[in-house]
């Protein structure tokens, strides 16, 4: 992101972010490169946007017997607090982060997604 400091444009880094990494289906990551393009976003931004929708209600069915078997690592940033809040919901859950962020695609809603140049955006 871009910051006016003294009047000039500097490039800094959104500390709110933090990289993380999980294990998700490859199928769905390529379902979800084709959703980034469509919609003119980048995957983590759709999944971002999946995890708040996701923790605003309160539970979810998983089932653990239907789990994919062709998770590969994956590696994206998001904020750090909603992280957070994925984490102890998943632990409420018992589920592993795995599973509830591959259930939070399903909440994703397109309309409210952050456009690719979000990263991009100027702050005061």
């Amino acid at each position: 992101m871009w910051k006016i400091i003294n009047h000039k444009l500097v490039q800094t880094t959104d500390e709110s972010r933090t990289r993380y990494k999980t294990r998700i289906s490859a199928a769905l990551i390529e379902q979800l490169k084709e959703l980034a393009a469509e919609h003119n976003t980048h995957i983590g931004y759709l999944l971002e946007n999946g995890y708040l929708n996701l923790l605003q209600g309160e539970t979810i069915s998983y089932n653990k017997k239907n789990r994919p078997k062709d998770r590969v690592e994956f590696r994206t940033t998001c904020d750090e607090q909603l992280l957070a809040h994925l984490k102890d919901f998943a632990k409420q859950q018992q589920l592993n982060l795995n599973d509830v962020i591959e259930e939070s695609v399903k909440y994703i809603q397109f309309d409210e997604v952050k456009n690719a140049s979000w990263r991009y955006r100027v702050e005061l």
